[in-house]
């Protein structure tokens, strides 16, 4: 059977569209391997939602709540939230979280770049240096904390052994409400920059030799290189660091009760120890909860605030 078409159409006849093509069916092959993408997309797709999703839910219920474990709960609305403005231990958390974030996000960024620089290098030794400042990442928090719990000892530690050395007398730090904060973010970058210096070396190595090389032809320094070319091609990178170091930052909590257990003078109190406490030292879950999710606003907060700040940045 011919089909007419515009081509093919005697004068003074309308042209008849061609017919469209029949869609082809899947092969066997096609359907078996899309049965198996669902059964592996769902799997973890069901992990997700047994162990964050529906705990996640049922902490928000609770935080509407007055769940003392023990006992039963009665609903009392938002009273929990309201109880959050009188309660100035929770704005003492707050503050310390807060000085904390200051702290540690800046230096964060800084020491694992500056690390990343020195360690952007082809040679052998640069490797070995990596695994060393990546094995503080994988050991445990405990152990991480109690070496340091050592190391900052004011009668024979040995940094302040080290600063006698230079006619320095050297704090109490964790035994002084001035300097415990600062000393948890001290051990605290050491542990966990090496993350973020992995992540700096691949950005690192994503930046074309071509840029360096017409930056030397042109003359630029060491400095115009890091300014002009390192840190731009960076912006993206220092945006995925310092929003895992901001919420870090606002998690804290194995540092501070290995080293300090919130003292002294309740300076290192965060707000994740504080939560610990509520919810299992007086046994308040549901007041726990509704402070786990005000938690959960301000990181989400702060979150967007950098991705604005870093988009204008990047723009």
């Amino acid at each position: 059977m011919t089909v007419t078409t515009a081509a093919t159409a005697p004068p003074g006849r309308a042209a008849t569209p061609l017919p469209a093509p029949a869609p082809r069916k899947p092969s066997r092959q096609w359907r078996i391997q899309e049965r198996w993408a669902w059964l592996f997309v769902a799997l973890p797709i069901a992990l997700f939602a047994i162990f964050v999703v529906i705990p996640a839910g049922m902490a928000l219920v609770m935080s509407f709540t007055s769940y003392s474990v023990i006992g039963d709960s009665h609903w009392v609305g938002l009273d929990n939230y309201r109880r959050l403005f009188l309660d100035p231990y929770f704005f003492i958390a707050l503050r310390n979280t807060a000085y904390y974030t200051l702290l540690f996000v800046p230096l964060g960024i800084l020491v694992a770049l500056a690390t990343a620089l020195l360690l952007h290098r082809n040679v052998r030794v640069s490797t070995l240096f990596r695994t060393f400042f990546y094995v503080p990442v994988v050991s445990s928090t405990v152990a991480t904390a109690t070496i340091w719990l050592w190391l900052l000892n004011p009668q024979f530690g040995m940094v302040n052994v080290a600063l006698g050395w230079f006619g320095i007398d050297g704090p109490a730090w964790l035994y002084d409400s001035n300097w415990a904060m600062p000393a948890i973010v001290i051990m605290s970058v050491w542990a966990g920059f090496g993350t973020n210096m992995m992540i700096y070396l691949g950005g690192l190595q994503g930046i074309p030799s071509q840029l360096y090389e017409a930056a030397r032809i042109d003359g630029a320094g060491w400095w115009q290189q890091l300014r002009y070319i390192v840190m731009p091609s960076l912006s993206r990178t220092t945006f995925l660091v310092s929003t895992l170091l901001v919420i870090g930052a606002f998690q804290v909590f194995d540092q501070a009760y290995v080293l300090t257990k919130g003292g002294p003078g309740n300076s290192t109190i965060t707000l994740v120890y504080y939560i610990y406490t509520q919810g299992f030292g007086n046994l308040e879950m549901g007041y726990a909860s509704a402070i786990s999710f005000v938690l959960f606003a301000i990181i989400a907060v702060f979150a967007v605030i950098n991705a604005r700040v870093t988009g204008r940045d990047n723009s």
